[in-house]
């Protein structure tokens, strides 16, 4: 069964800096994309940032330049490089990935991980 876990939230001051990282592991034989979504109190949770396996990208347009993506391979992790944090972007953030598992359950996987918060004090 593949599970993610996620660590590196925190609370900042507005302006600071903070790294999400989010390993996968548990029979993974490959995997398509990760990505970070995050959910504000009363708002749906919305895509932050995602990579494929090509190395592909795609933020939302309110972390454009503030907030990069990455990820090592070789140990199914990737990572939430956020700069210049700002009060709005106060949310509980998650990770998710989509691959292929083996195992009893084999075949494709869509997987959360359990959530950190990052909270942006002004």
């Amino acid at each position: 069964q593949v599970q993610l876990v996620e660590s590196g939230g925190g609370l900042v001051q507005a302006g600071e800096s903070l790294r999400l990282s989010c390993a996968a592991s548990g029979g993974i034989f490959s995997i398509n994309s990760m990505g970070w979504y995050r959910k504000a109190p009363g708002k749906q949770r919305d895509l932050v940032a995602s990579m494929t396996s090509r190395g592909a990208t795609m933020y939302a347009d309110s972390v454009k330049g503030r907030f990069t993506i990455s990820r090592d391979s070789t140990k199914n992790t990737v990572y939430l490089q956020m700069n210049d944090l700002k009060p709005e972007d106060t949310a509980v953030y998650y990770c998710n990935a989509e691959g292929v598992q083996l195992g009893f359950a084999a075949g494709e996987f869509n997987r959360w991980g359990q959530g950190t918060q990052v909270t942006v004090s002004s």
